[in-house]
């Protein structure tokens, strides 16, 4: 008997989508504001199916789909980083975009594929989720018609994103001629008899390879982030901060439990490579992001910044680190949610996103350039905000893995993002503004920011309840 009740949130994400899509095509023009407070609604009685439904754990499909505590987590985790996502769109889809119906069943259709990456039990489940979630990214990116760097942008992610895909795809099916088997689990068994009896073979080194270059490139990590800042700055800012936020912590998601089940007979040579990849990743997007002057491409090669630090947390892959990367996760994720936030309500009032037109901002609409202010701090990792916790967590799991010179180069680079940060607060706070005026604040912007503060604040003075979560999480993954 296949018992539905395991995937009783994705089926109501689902049905939940589809009416949204249809709602948008009986709702006159003027009520169509409705469908974001309905996606948002859905949103949240998703997380209450999901905590309430916390008990009933599984396997479905012969392993296809695992329901477990680890599941739990994201199954709270994603439909909260879209909740945000949504409430900062409503203004902004009111009044620049189109066909707010498509727009929010997207995105609800991409936080059933982001639930789907982290329940996957085996590499075609895997695929097929993440899929669906470029799929719908595909479409959001390129969703201001009007607007040719959206077109420009959705140009470049769907074509970049395809190659991507197919690199992927090509090392699931040498993991496969390799295997036999799709399951993670049938995997790791077979890759522990190959390892021990033939040591690493070219196919298993190719698969490695390919898989590394798909996987690195849905996180955005050097040497394959080249899409990020265009993508970034020509989206709708929004749809940028799902990509930022929910679609990276979707992909690691997906790397955790791959690596964690599948791959780890061959920890020790894929470890070094995660290794390269990491230090390049934070490095390359620290210095980079000095020189850039437009706000989302700053974010962009923050973002890219962040991913090396995640990165971590993989190459010596245990329990402390795996639970670390959640944690990083969940406080990266906060964070940046406040500066999209920001960024969407500044860009709502101006039209602009220009670092420089920050000028004057703590003048003109105070709780917003404090906002911002924070937001950046935390992302640098500065004390009694999220970041740092979060951070010194990671870096702390890492030294005690035997990874000082790893660690040593990560506090360099958080030294260094420090600099460019706080030249987006100089703007805000003593460079002198070109317009005196004063910017309202909606009160829904407000209301949002005030949540999502909170949430940065209080992981950064009080983890414990969201270190007991991913404790958890990672607790069923099997790690030592």
């Amino acid at each position: 008997m296949i018992n539905l009740s395991l995937i009783t949130p994705e089926l109501f994400l689902a049905i939940s989508a589809f009416v949204v899509l249809v709602g948008d095509l009986f709702l006159p023009r003027e009520s169509k504001r409705a469908l974001a407070a309905i996606t948002a609604l859905v949103l949240v009685l998703a997380v209450v199916i999901s905590v309430s439904g916390s008990d009933i754990q599984g396997f479905l499909y012969n392993g296809m789909v695992i329901v477990d505590d680890y599941t739990t987590f994201f199954r709270i985790l994603f439909p909260l980083m879209s909740l945000s996502v949504v409430l900062m769109s409503v203004d902004f889809v009111h009044q620049r975009l189109r066909y707010p119906g498509e727009y929010y069943s997207l995105i609800l259709f991409a936080t059933l594929a982001m639930i789907g990456m982290a329940e996957a039990g085996e590499i075609i489940t895997a695929y097929i989720s993440l899929e669906l979630l470029n799929f719908c990214l595909y479409v959001l990116v390129s969703y201001a018609r009007d607007n040719p760097k959206s077109n420009e942008a959705g140009l470049k992610y769907i074509i970049l994103s395809a190659f991507a895909s197919a690199l992927l795809l090509y090392g699931f099916s040498f993991l496969y001629g390799i295997a036999g088997t799709t399951s993670y689990v049938g995997i790791a068994q077979a890759l522990e008899t190959l390892i021990t009896t033939n040591g690493l073979s070219g196919g298993l080194v190719m698969a490695l390879v390919l898989i590394t270059a798909g996987l690195g490139f849905k996180v955005a990590a050097v040497p394959f982030h080249m899409w990020t800042p265009d993508v970034y700055e020509g989206a709708p800012i929004p749809v940028t901060a799902l990509i930022s936020v929910a679609s990276k912590a979707a992909g690691f998601a997906l790397l955790l439990r791959f690596f964690s089940g599948a791959l780890a007979p061959v920890a020790a040579e894929w470890g070094i490579v995660v290794a390269v990849i990491a230090v390049v990743s934070m490095t390359i997007g620290n210095l980079v992001a000095i020189q850039q002057h437009n706000m989302m491409r700053l974010l962009a090669y923050s973002s890219i910044s962040q991913v090396g630090y995640l990165l971590i947390g993989l190459v010596a892959l245990n329990s402390f680190t795996a639970s670390a990367v959640l944690l990083h996760v969940a406080g990266y994720g906060a964070s940046n949610l406040v500066a999209f936030m920001c960024a969407t309500a500044y860009f709502n009032l101006t039209g602009k996103d220009e670092i420089s037109d920050y000028a004057g901002l703590a003048e003109r609409a105070p709780f917003l350039a404090l906002s911002m202010t924070i937001a950046l701090f935390s992302l640098a990792g500065l004390p009694f905000f999220a970041g740092f916790v979060t951070k010194f967590y990671l870096f702390t799991a890492a030294a005690n893995s035997g990874l000082l010179w790893l660690v040593a180069i990560a506090v360099t680079n958080s030294l260094i993002s420090l600099y460019y940060y706080i030249q987006v607060v100089r703007q805000m706070y003593i460079s002198q503004p070109q317009d005196m005026s004063r910017l309202p604040m909606p009160a829904l912007t407000v209301g949002t920011l005030i949540v999502l503060l909170a949430a940065v604040i209080l992981i950064g003075v009080y983890p414990a309840p969201v270190v007991t979560a991913v404790e958890g999480a990672v607790r069923v993954l099997g790690l030592s």
